[in-house]
């Protein structure tokens, strides 16, 4: 996969608002890859209908975004986060 283009932003819109539609009660989580999307890209793939994040240092071993930065949009934003989910292991 590493020497595949990205995908471009409006692509990953549809996919969240596809995904939104046919599963209209499931999770739709952004994860690897916020670094590369701009906060207009996060937004509108939260307005297109994402719902979860994974939020913390990293991701196995690709960085996250800063919590303050993820809680800096989504006050800009008007989103409400929710605690996080725990493990049912």
């Amino acid at each position: 996969m590493e020497d595949q283009k990205p995908v471009e932003i409006w692509e990953m819109i549809r996919m969240v608002a596809t995904t939104r539609i046919i599963m209209p009660k499931t999770q739709v989580r952004l994860s690897t890859g916020r670094t590369e999307m701009s906060r207009e890209g996060q937004a509108m793939c939260f307005f297109a209908g994402a719902n979860s994040i994974f939020a913390r240092d990293k991701l196995l071993t690709i960085p996250n975004p800063d919590v303050n930065e993820d809680m800096a949009l989504f006050k800009q934003l008007g989103l409400n986060p929710q605690k996080a989910f725990k493990s049912f292991y």
